[in-house]
């Protein structure tokens, strides 16, 4: 069978060996937490769209999906943030980056002390 060469199965492919070499962590349970905290984009608030989860450190750049690394997004902010750090993102998008760190900082605490970390059970 051949191996189809199109940009788009490269970077598919690409993506499945990055997602496979790291641990993701985040429950469904966990997720439904965290958008009901957000109760809405975590970038720009919308809450009348479907929301996508997003790493704040993205996976390109070494994050994964975990409590502390994922918000709910609109696929606008979604798409628009791709791959970018986020501050330097929400700096270009005149979006209010002390506000979010904030609000992030808190919600992922609050989510830690409730579902605790797994990370310090391996540790």
């Amino acid at each position: 069978m051949a191996v189809s060469r199109t940009r788009t199965a490269v970077y598919a492919r690409r993506r499945k060996r990055r997602m496979a070499r790291v641990t993701h962590d985040l429950t469904d349970e966990q997720w439904t937490a965290l958008t009901d905290a957000w109760s809405g984009c975590a970038y720009c608030g919308a809450a009348d769209r479907a929301l996508q989860r997003d790493c704040v450190l993205p996976i390109s750049r070494g994050g994964r999906y975990t409590l502390e690394n994922v918000v709910p997004a609109c696929g606008s902010c979604n798409a628009s943030k791709c791959n970018d750090e986020v501050t330097s993102w929400l700096r270009h998008k005149k979006l209010d980056e002390r506000a979010f760190l904030l609000r992030h900082r808190e919600i992922a605490l609050s989510l830690v002390a409730r579902f605790g970390d797994p990370d310090a059970a391996t540790s």
